[in-house]
């Protein structure tokens, strides 16, 4: 596995342990050798893991629609950037870019990326992890909902069980770097 997308907030939230947790992920994945795969954007946590990432020498590419760099939300500094026409071509060249996809914390957008790979992942359009770094607890509530799912016989358990989550971006990259995507959901495509 050598590239990770992150889905984070463009915002920072307002407990700063969201922003120490994104610096220590970047400087992590370069640390490890791994380039980066992110929104394209400046702002927030998407900036903290641009930002600390680069810092520690490594690589990062954004992907970004050509809306937001009119908006002047591109950075300015990453080793490659993308530039799209929509959110939909993001998301896709993100996927394709992409060894496993991680979820910071963030809002509707961030949750909106991660459970497109993840339902992507049962249906066997790619065979990639999927994670959730549990900052805080931050995704604890969205988790139990996620067991609530299987538990009502809305999602096969295999599916639940491959979506892993810590608090550990150590703990997340040894599970991807052990992957064995289970078999979708329609069968091997």
């Amino acid at each position: 596995m050598n590239t990770v997308a992150i889905f984070c907030g463009s915002k920072a939230g307002n407990n700063p342990i969201f922003v120490e947790h994104a610096q220590k992920v970047g400087q992590y994945l370069a640390e490890q050798g791994k380039t980066v795969i992110y929104g394209g954007g400046r702002t927030g946590l998407m900036g903290v893991i641009a930002d600390s990432t680069l810092q520690a020498g490594g690589k990062v590419i954004g992907v970004i629609p050509t809306t937001l760099v009119d908006r002047e939300l591109a950075h300015p500094q990453l080793t490659e950037l993308h530039i799209v026409s929509t959110m939909h071509e993001r998301k896709a060249k993100m996927a394709e870019l992409a060894d496993g996809f991680i979820a910071l914390p963030g809002g509707a957008g961030t949750l909106e990326e991660i459970f497109e790979q993840w339902t992507w992942a049962q249906l066997g359009i790619h065979l990639k992890p999927c994670a959730f770094l549990n900052i805080n607890d931050f995704y604890t509530p969205l988790l139990d909902m996620i067991s609530k799912t299987v538990d009502t016989g809305f999602t096969q358990a295999r599916f639940a069980d491959h979506l892993f989550h810590s608090e550990s971006i150590e703990e997340i990259l040894e599970k991807f770097e052990n992957y064995q995507a289970p078999e979708p959901k329609w069968g091997v495509q």
